[in-house]
């Protein structure tokens, strides 16, 4: 239904039927999004179940776009408000800008130049952005009030914090729930609220930052959107990176308001664990009860800036500061993920004593059949062999059918190492089946894990399990 709506809204609009339709992959939201292609147009088609929060989108794009801020047009609107036609800002994400910098610690001047235009970029949305603006079309609420901290709080909770603390007083802890709110609701302002400021939500074309995903925007403080963007879990900023960058968005600020900036300072500490708490309910949320394990292993590196945190204290709201602190040092969070925490697990198997379990939980990955490549098992001189003998890798590859394979398995493969390393993933299972699990599987398994390792530097596991042979590249 979804894509057939915004297809009809595509040709309605622009008087072309679709030639070719791409669904992009599926976020937290349950909005659907679609880039539509004609002879002569190319467009981005959301459907969104919420009628209500596909205006507030559309009414702050046009605002914005009235403000000169870089957002994407929004051209049509179906007739029940659940799809809209948008500008297509093409497809690179400032997350996946970051990924060199996370995954290898360290910021080049090109990226860190990036980031300094993104974050010089945000007290303009907060400020010019709210120019003018009928807050009033914002969606769930016009402002950030007492209502919006509480269901957050609630919101980690009911979704996080009771799977992992079952055994906290719940009244203490609404009591400082309280206390905390009237911190965050101290000195109101009337600036724009992004609500969600990070890197995943910001598209660069040609150089330049680009704005989506605002649609939950109302009135609040300035200091939310920091804090999101700057303590965002997955962008891994390190500590130097982080102050030249919250320096670069107080030199911005300055623009708009006075700054006093140790008030900023303690101010913003304050809204760097209320987004902590609020985005460790969404991974709870998400994780153990929509049942998406991927947004789970974002947890780790929560934890982490949560630890960080909670280092220097928080007297004000005791009993939650000890409810946080037995959260963090609790066993399933002591142990920070390593720095490139994406592990293959690659094996080796006869399939007549089944595939390998993945063992990481995740389901999915690759399993791959060497059935159909010669068998050197055939013959007699290679039947007490394995494929880690000389004779038997000689004969594989001389006889080139599995060099072949193995150039397309990598292929495959490669490509989803590369882009689990950018979101962060942290297991990846690659099994090779043969009928005995001893020659053609394991020439292929050890091929692979060698071959993934010496390109990727990834920490592989590779199992031969019916040679039962284990070892770790790392």
């Amino acid at each position: 239904m979804a894509v057939a709506t915004v297809k009809k809204l595509f040709r309605d609009y622009t008087g072309e039927s679709v030639d070719e339709v791409t669904e992009f992959p599926s976020s937290g939201s349950s909005r659907r999004y679609y880039r539509l292609k004609s002879r002569h147009f190319g467009l981005i088609g959301v459907w969104g179940n919420s009628p209500e929060e596909n205006r507030a989108f559309k009414y702050i794009s046009v605002h914005f776009k009235e403000q000169g801020l870089p957002v994407p047009e929004v051209y049509a609107s179906s007739a029940d408000g659940l799809a809209y036609l948008q500008e297509d800002l093409g497809d690179t994400l400032l997350f996946d800008v970051m990924a060199e910098g996370r995954n290898t610690g360290e910021w080049s001047e090109e990226i860190c130049a990036l980031l300094k235009k993104t974050i010089r970029l945000l007290p303009a949305v907060q400020y010019r952005g709210a120019e003018g603006m009928d807050f009033g079309k914002c969606y769930p609420l016009p402002v950030f009030n007492r209502r919006s901290v509480l269901w957050d709080l609630n919101y980690f909770k009911y979704c996080f914090l009771k799977a992992a603390v079952p055994d906290f007083q719940e009244n203490l802890l609404e009591d400082d729930f309280e206390r905390f709110a009237d911190i965050l609701l101290q000195n109101p302002t009337d600036t724009f609220m992004y609500r969600d400021f990070q890197s995943r939500n910001v598209m660069v074309r040609d150089g330049e930052p680009w704005l989506i995903d605002y649609q939950g925007g109302r009135k609040g403080p300035v200091y939310y959107d920091v804090a999101s963007f700057l303590w965002q879990a997955r962008a891994k900023f390190p500590p130097a990176v982080r102050e030249m960058l919250l320096k670069e968005y107080l030199d911005g600020l300055c623009r708009y308001t006075v700054v006093d900036e140790a008030d900023f300072r303690k101010r913003l500490r304050y809204f760097v664990l209320f987004r902590l708490l609020q985005v460790l309910g969404a991974y709870g949320f998400r994780g153990y009860f929509e049942k998406k394990p991927h947004f789970l292993q974002s947890v780790p590196a929560a934890m982490t800036n949560l630890r960080e945190w909670l280092a220097s204290g928080f007297d004000e709201c005791p009993y939650l500061a000890s409810v946080l602190s037995r959260l963090v040092e609790s066993d399933r969070y002591k142990a920070a993920p390593p720095k490139d925490c994406l592990e293959v697990s690659v094996y080796s198997f006869a399939y007549p004593k089944g595939i390998p379990e993945d063992a990481s939980g995740n389901g999915g990955g690759f399993v791959f059949d060497c059935r159909a490549i010669h068998n050197p098992g055939k013959y007699e001189q290679y039947k007490a062999l394995t494929g880690l003998d000389e004779p038997v890798i000689r004969f594989l590859e001389e006889d080139g059918e599995i060099t072949v394979f193995l150039s397309h398995v990598y292929a495959l493969v490669d490509a989803s190492v590369e882009r689990y390393l950018k979101r962060g993933f942290t297991s990846l299972t690659v099994a090779f089946g043969c009928t005995g699990g001893q020659h053609r599987s394991v020439y292929s398994a050890q091929h692979l894990a060698e071959h993934l390792y010496g390109k990727y530097g990834v920490r592989v596991r590779l199992v031969h399990r019916e040679r039962h042979i284990e070892t770790i590249y790392q």
